[in-house]
């Protein structure tokens, strides 16, 4: 479907009900035929949460507090990791996570709530780790802002990581924030391909804008990385070395990798990708992942999920290296985010008037 990443729409794994696709029932459509849609529109769903900060005890991830301020994402990534969370709302982990969306309206009052507390404690939270907080749907429901302006309020730590050009709407906050030691930002740069971006990232900014983004974050002061990720065997992994040169030519000072991760239903939905876009190799890509994980499509084990193992790893992880230190990239530590200037605008009494 034209600005999906997928037109399959897999039953999740805790559906009982399945669809036999190979029984005609009379009402098949002709993809050739001109009545047939070739793509959805989204729907978007309202859900008033009772909490909204996620907590983490990965030691895979430099976070423990997080805040999704939608479920599903428009972006359309076909290798993105939080697709089999759709399963968890009876939805499909396919064209479902795409295109029927949950906004979390009351997100930025839950936030207050909970700041006000007088048992919390802060630590950075990381915005939109599940699925972008800078998708296209924000433009119209400005979650992610209002999330922002409570950060601001109480002095709060914030990181985020996007692909989504309307970051820069928020540059007067981030700058804010930024000006404090209070945020950071990290850009996933996945390809500079354009026409690879469109298969494989459909509804994505760029990767000239993703460029722009880190010029323009990096001039207003905002600090600003990459994340180079996922890494896929034999469909990126030959631009490692031109994205992070590009990527320090913009301004970037810190980067990463993380290698692409097929849990649950993504691992049906990746290899469909595969032999749409790329059937010559789709065999060669997947044995290669294998060879990552132990001769399986995935491996969930702490320390290994996010770059696999063997001679593959560990070449992707010297070239990265490498590059990224004749680059001058992660030379120095990042600072971390300042937890001490947190504080609570109307005093922890706030809430009871």
């Amino acid at each position: 479907m034209k600005t999906r990443g997928t037109a399959r729409n897999p039953a999740n794994r805790f559906q009982p009900i399945a669809t036999d696709r190979t029984f005609d029932d009379g009402w098949y459509q002709d993809p050739d035929d001109e009545l047939c849609p070739d793509s959805v529109a989204t729907e978007v769903m309202r859900e008033t949460v009772t909490s909204i900060i996620s907590r983490n005890q990965s030691p895979d991830v430099p976070f423990d507090q997080s805040i999704n301020p939608y479920r599903g994402c428009e972006h359309a990534c076909i290798y993105c990791f939080a697709r089999p969370t759709h399963a968890y709302w009876d939805l499909s982990p396919g064209l479902d996570f795409e295109t029927r969306l949950i906004a979390k309206p009351n997100a930025a009052r839950k936030l207050r709530e909970t700041f006000d507390k007088p048992g919390y404690r802060p630590s950075p939270i990381a915005l939109g780790m599940n699925t972008d907080a800078y998708q296209p749907i924000e433009r119209e429901h400005r979650i992610t802002r209002s999330l922002l302006e409570v950060m601001r309020d109480y002095h709060h730590p914030v990181s985020i990581i996007t692909k989504g050009g309307l970051i820069l709407r928020d540059l007067d906050l981030l700058t804010e924030l930024a000006s404090d030691n209070l945020c950071s930002v990290r850009i996933s740069l996945t390809t500079l391909d354009n026409d690879l971006k469109r298969r494989m990232e459909p509804r994505t900014a760029a990767p000239a804008t993703r460029l722009a983004l880190i010029r323009k974050l990096s001039a207003a002061g905002v600090p600003v990385g990459i994340i180079l990720g996922p890494v896929i065997p034999f469909v990126n992994d030959h631009e490692i070395e031109e994205i992070l040169e590009a990527a320090s030519e913009a301004g970037a000072r810190q980067a990463s990798w993380i290698m692409l991760r097929l849990p649950y239903e993504l691992d049906e939905l990746f290899q469909g990708w595969l032999q749409r876009h790329f059937p010559e190799r789709a065999s060669h890509v997947m044995n290669r992942i294998r060879d990552l994980r132990g001769g399986r499509s995935y491996d969930s084990t702490f320390g290994r999920r996010m770059t696999g193992t063997g001679p593959y790893a560990e070449l992707i992880r010297q070239r990265f290296r490498q590059r990224a230190r004749k680059l001058g990239l992660n030379l120095h530590q990042s600072e971390p985010l300042r937890t001490d200037l947190f504080r609570r605008p109307g005093g922890e009494q706030m809430v009871l008037w």
